[in-house]
């Protein structure tokens, strides 16, 4: 499967790509430099914005307003302006962690988790859900490295990587509760494959895993394991994908700089960019929205 990458300023950590239907438009944000990107399919033209800490996630809400996830809280972002209004702290007592990969839930949640990004110390991290009326409930602890997410066709099933650990994890998800239950391992990567990073699900209920120092995207199947079909890119570290353009068939993909040597890097000229593979033969689902 052929990729082709957008010509949009390279990203020292990319991550979190989201299709925005209503504005034909992809989001997705560059964690280390604080900045949300906005990228208009059919005008090729480019954004960024510039926010006041670290950024690591960018989401739809129903009213028209983004969510970002910055260092140390959830925040509304102005999607016209770039101002940002906080909705609620955490772990404010822990100044080495930040927030990494975020979703919405189909109830319209928004689940993010946060990691130690100083030291990367095991089990630093917490996944927590914020309510629609901004209260933040902690679902998860003892969490290394908070990756991707992504949540059945059916709402039945919550899929979670925390990514030192190699594996693919499946819970019951009760939509109307939001809690999740019953942890099994579903996929596990081989240490020689790299790390599973990002990851998105298809109207089939098959995953795409986005895998760090495994320059690909990889399709499961979450009930047998199997790996049904890869993506080769030509840069090292891939980090999420999500389903876009005007019937969710094309695949878009967010990849960093960060972690390599500039010997590496020489070798790698397109890492950081964002590619999209077009046609892909599958359809991704529409994104959730946080309900406000």
């Amino acid at each position: 499967m052929e990729c082709f990458n957008l010509r949009v300023p390279a990203c020292e950590l990319g991550e979190g790509p989201v299709w925005d239907p209503e504005r034909q438009c992809l989001w997705w944000v560059d964690i280390n430099q604080g900045a949300v990107h906005q990228y208009h399919i059919a005008s090729e033209i480019h954004r960024e914005i510039k926010t006041e800490n670290l950024c690591s996630a960018v989401l739809l809400c129903d009213s028209g307003k983004l969510i970002v996830t910055l260092k140390d809280g959830f925040a509304y972002m102005d999607a016209a302006t770039g101002s940002t209004a906080c909705l609620a702290k955490i772990e404010e007592d822990l100044p080495e962690n930040r927030f990494n990969d975020a979703k919405c839930d189909p109830a319209g949640r928004v689940w993010a988790g946060t990691m130690n990004y100083c030291s990367g110390q095991p089990g630093a991290g917490n996944l927590y859900a914020l309510e629609a009326e901004h209260t933040v409930v902690k679902k998860l602890t003892d969490i290394t490295c908070s990756n991707g997410m992504a949540w059945s066709p059916d709402h039945q099933l919550f899929y979670y990587i925390d990514s030192p650990t190699r594996e693919v994890t499946a819970f019951s998800y009760d939509k109307a509760m939001g809690t999740i239950s019953n942890k099994r391992t579903i996929i596990q990567i081989p240490e020689t494959q790299g790390m599973p990073d990002g990851m998105t699900i298809d109207d089939e209920g098959m995953l795409w895993v986005a895998v760090w120092g495994g320059s690909s995207v990889i399709r499961y199947d979450p009930f047998s394991g199997k790996c049904l079909s890869k993506i080769q890119l030509p840069v090292v570290n891939v980090t999420s994908c999500t389903f876009g353009g005007e019937n969710l068939e094309d695949l878009y993909i967010t990849t960093a700089m960060t972690g390599q040597s500039d010997e590496a890097l020489k070798e790698q000229p397109l890492a950081g960019q964002v590619f999209v593979c077009k046609n892909t033969g599958c359809k991704g689902l529409p994104p959730h929205k946080f309900r406000d």
